[in-house]
C-alpha cells in the first residue's frame, strides 16, 4: 500500500532551519527513512535565493538589512523569492523510481508540478504553467517552483503568494528591466499577485486540503496520513543547519557542494544507522 505522509512543520522565526529541513526531507527520502512526504511551512521575514544566484545581484541588501530579513540560499536552482507569513511554502519528496520511464527533471516538471496546478484549479482558479516552472493565475504569477534530483530522491518545492506584503517583495528583490519588459510590466509587483486578492473566500486550510487531495490523486496513493518529523529528520536538519545553512559563506558566497565532504560523511552515517526511535 502506497501512502502519502503530510507534515506541517515550520520554524517561521528561523528561516535557516526551515530551509535546512527542506534538504533534510529530501535526504531522508533518499535514505528510505520516510514515506513520500508533502510538507507545508512559512517563514516570517526572509529572502530565499537559488543555489546558482549571487546575493548582491538578486537582492537589495540595504533594504534587506533595513527590514531585518534573513537571506538564505536554498539547495535548488531558480530565482529569488520573498517569504513572509502571507506566503505558503510547499515541498514534496518522492521516490526516484517514479521517473524510470523519463528523465527525473522531465518527470518533476511534467508531473509533480501538476500538484499545485490541479489543487488551485479545484478551488476555482484559472491556473496555468508558464516558463516551465512558474504557476500563474489570471496571467499573474502566484508561485515559483524549483527542484532537485540529488540524494537519490525527487524533490520539488515552491512558494505560493496568499497575502504577501507586495511593497516589501518589490523593494527587496531585484528584477532586471529586460525581464519586466518581456513580461509587459513596469515593476515586479505588477507581474505577481496574491491568491487572496483574487478570491478572499478561501482559507489556508482550503488550499492545504486541495494540495493533499491533488497529490493523492495525481500520484495514486492509497492513503494519506499526517505526521511530525521523526528523530532522523531532525538530526539531519540540525546537522545541515549547523554546518551549512547558518553559515554566511553558504548563504552569501555560494560555497560549492563539494566543499562539504565531511558533512556528507556525517549525513551518510546518520542514513546508515537504520535503527532509531521516533
Amino acid at each position: 500500500m502506497s501512502k502519502l505522509r503530510v507534515i506541517m512543520f515550520e520554524t517561521p522565526h528561523d528561516g535557516y532551519f526551515n530551509i535546512a529541513f527542506e534538504e533534510a526531507l529530501a535526504r531522508a527520502k533518499g535514505c528510505n527513512l520516510i514515506d513520500d512526504t508533502l510538507r507545508f511551512f512559512r517563514n516570517k521575514n526572509a529572502v530565499i535565493i537559488g543555489y546558482f544566484q549571487k546575493a548582491e545581484e538578486e537582492v537589495n541588501l540595504d533594504y534587506l538589512k533595513k527590514i531585518d530579513a534573513q537571506l538564505i540560499r536554498r539547495p535548488t536552482g531558480g530565482g529569488a523569492v520573498y517569504h513572509d507569513l502571507g506566503n505558503l511554502n510547499y515541498s514534496i519528496a518522492v521516490s526516484n523510481n517514479r521517473s524510470k520511464y523519463i528523465s527525473p527533471v522531465d518527470y518533476i516538471f511534467s508531473e509533480l508540478i501538476k500538484g499545485p496546478i490541479n489543487a488551485l484549479n479545484s478551488l476555482g482558479f484559472d491556473t496555468k504553467l508558464e516558463n516551465i516552472n512558474d504557476i500563474v493565475v489570471n496571467n499573474r504569477k502566484v508561485s515559483g517552483t524549483a527542484a532537485s534530483t540529488s540524494w537519490n530522491a525527487l524533490f520539488f518545492h515552491g512558494a505560493m503568494l496568499l497575502n504577501t506584503d507586495m511593497e516589501r517583495l518589490s523593494s527587496v528583490l531585484k528584477i532586471s528591466q529586460k525581464k519586466l519588459i518581456d513580461k509587459g510590466v513596469s515593476s515586479v509587483k505588477y507581474r505577481v499577485t496574491n491568491l487572496f486578492e483574487i478570491n478572499n473566500n478561501i482559507s489556508v486550510e482550503d488550499i492545504i486540503k486541495a494540495f493533499v487531495n491533488s497529490y493523492k490523486e495525481l500520484l495514486s496513493y492509497d492513503d494519506v496520513y499526517y505526521s511530525i518529523p521523526n528523530r532522523k529528520e531532525i538530526e539531519l536538519a540540525n546537522l545541515l543547519y549547523d554546518e551549512k545553512y547558518s553559515k554566511e559563506e553558504w548563504n552569501f558566497n555560494r560555497v560549492s557542494h563539494s566543499k562539504f565532504k565531511q558533512l556528507e560523511e556525517q549525513i551518510n552515517n546518520i542514513c546508515n544507522e537504520r535503527k532509531f526511535f521516533w
